[in-house]
């Protein structure tokens, strides 16, 4: 048989088999059978959970003649979140006390603002136990830059656990956890009342005395964060309110009530250049402007373009007479002057401009005439010096080492803010989620529900990030019965935001903590 009739014979038998198999019952099950489904896709595994990290040194300074031995431990602590999975990683430095009881050795857990912020700022300044020397109010400049043993720290009186917000310094989202997560009013106030129960847990100190201590966007996570705490079962001694901000309702309203609560520190500002006749005291002089803006001025603003012309021209002279800015100016404002307005306006003539943060700052802009300043210059004249001391003083004294960046804010991964906030108790808003941040209600809570606690807000003259008075006027709305509001005490310094910048403010805020502390603890006069 020839080759080719070797193929076609080939051909037609593997023909015939392939109809006899499409016309069997079996081939006509598989013909007519759906065809197989894909495999489910699988849910993306979490990313692998990083090892919590620590590094233990050992300390020793003098404060007040006594020499204390204390350990640092620069470590992180996993938060859980749903199915206690970790979803947070909290980077901290804590400051304890060698051979101290626990039971009788309180701890003051301490962080800044941001929100978002690490805790450099109070960590490199305040109450631990070093500090960076600055040249405030004026700009401190390029390294080097002189560390010291911090004669004011607090360390005699508690332990110190300085805490950096999630995704700020090396704080991290880990697991499934996302920046949402962290992003907003109350889903801090979660991740800290986790950080602080696990630390107390760690740390063998549920029957530690307990403070909390905030600065700027601090106090505001300290008034709804020691309600929160209250409700877990950890009842705090004190708060500690640096540079307050307890209410972004008033701050969204605007209106009315910024102008009137920032009036004080206009009028402090002018008195420290010399912008308005000094007859008195300054503290009589900040005194009538409390009066003339809770009176007088805010009467005129609340009654706005209604209000008669000779009242504008009074108005204005009496602004005039609190601010060192021109009767003619306020008028054009509408007798209304922002911070900004204010900074650029004040020594215009002498082609300075004023800080936010401490208005005792002085600054030059690109020209003398523009509406408001171009940066703040007592944010950019320590920033260099608090960053670069802290990353040194972190790698050659604590022996803490990364290979993550440390982020000096994590607001930028944060993303948007979420401002709502569901009050706790039946403080302002009834319970109800606000759109608007109103926690002197959450403070007032904790404090019916735990009538020791004590609350220190100290304040500086020189700030109109967030104006003395207007935290009286927040604090004052936290309908608090009588007997609880001696609770509540305020102190006040010739300096800004930031007030351990001014070295004799520094020492008289250790002082007044101090004494506080004993108040808190009941030990000592009363």
């Amino acid at each position: 048989m020839s080759r080719r009739m070797l193929h076609v014979r080939s051909n037609w038998i593997a023909s015939g088999c392939l109809l006899a198999l499409l016309l069997s019952p079996l081939g006509a099950q598989e013909r007519d059978a759906a065809p197989p489904s894909p495999p489910a896709a699988k849910e993306p595994a979490a990313p692998a959970i990083p090892k919590e990290t620590s590094a233990v040194t050992h300390h020793e300074m003098t404060l007040d003649g006594k020499t204390l031995k204390y350990t640092a431990t620069a470590a992180t602590l996993h938060i859980n979140g749903e199915g206690e999975k970790p979803y947070g990683s909290i980077f901290y430095v804590a400051y304890t006390l060698d051979d101290a009881e626990p039971s009788s050795r309180p701890v003051t857990f301490i962080y800044n603002g941001g929100p978002g912020s690490a805790s450099i700022w109070l960590h490199m300044g305040s109450i631990g136990p070093i500090r960076v020397i600055s040249a405030s109010p004026k700009a401190t400049g390029a390294a080097p830059y002189k560390v010291q043993p911090n004669e004011y720290s607090l360390l005699d009186r508690s332990d110190l656990v300085f805490i950096d917000a999630p995704l700020a310094g090396y704080s991290r989202e880990i697991g499934k956890g996302k920046p949402k997560d962290f992003a907003g009013v109350d889903q801090d106030v979660t991740a800290f009342n986790k950080f602080i129960t696990r630390w107390v847990s760690v740390n063998h100190r549920w029957n530690s005395p307990k403070f909390l201590f905030g600065e700027s966007y601090g106090t505001t996570r300290s008034a709804a964060l020691v309600a929160s705490l209250e409700s877990s079962g950890i009842s705090c001694n004190g708060v500690i309110l640096l540079s307050s901000v307890l209410s972004y309702v008033a701050r969204a309203q605007g209106l009315v009530d910024q102008y009137v609560g920032n009036l004080p520190t206009y009028a402090a500002t002018a008195w420290y250049f010399n912008k308005v006749p000094r007859k008195g005291t300054e503290k009589q002089f900040l005194d009538s402007a409390r009066a003339f803006a809770v009176g007088e001025y805010a009467e005129a603003l609340a009654l706005g373009h209604t209000l008669p012309s000779a009242r504008v021209e009074a108005i204005a002279a009496k602004l005039a007479g609190f601010t060192g800015l021109s009767a003619a100016y306020i008028k054009q404002a509408n007798l209304r002057i922002s911070p900004s307005r204010f900074r650029k306006q004040l020594t215009r003539e002498e082609r300075r401009i004023l800080g936010r943060f401490d208005s005792r700052f002085e600054g030059t802009d690109v020209d003398a005439a523009g509406e408001t300043p171009g940066y703040d210059p007592s944010s950019t004249g320590i920033t260099g010096a608090y960053v670069s001391s802290f990353r040194d003083y972190l790698d050659r004294q604590l022996q803490y080492r990364s290979d993550l960046d440390y982020r000096v804010s994590g607001g930028a991964f944060l993303g948007r803010w979420d401002f709502s906030h569901r009050p706790a108790g039946g403080g302002f808003g009834g319970g109800r989620a606000m759109n608007d941040a109103y926690v002197a209600g959450d403070l007032a809570d904790a404090m019916r529900k735990n009538p020791s606690l004590k609350v220190l807000a100290a304040n500086g003259l020189y700030d109109l990030a967030t104006p003395f008075f207007q935290t009286e006027l927040d604090l004052a709305q936290m309908n608090l019965e009588k007997e609880l509001v001696p609770n509540v005490e305020f102190t006040y310094y010739p300096a800004g935001h930031m007030i351990y910048l001014d070295v004799n403010s520094l020492k008289q805020f250790k002082s007044d903590l101090a004494s506080w502390y004993d108040r808190a603890l009941n030990r000592g006069k009363q």
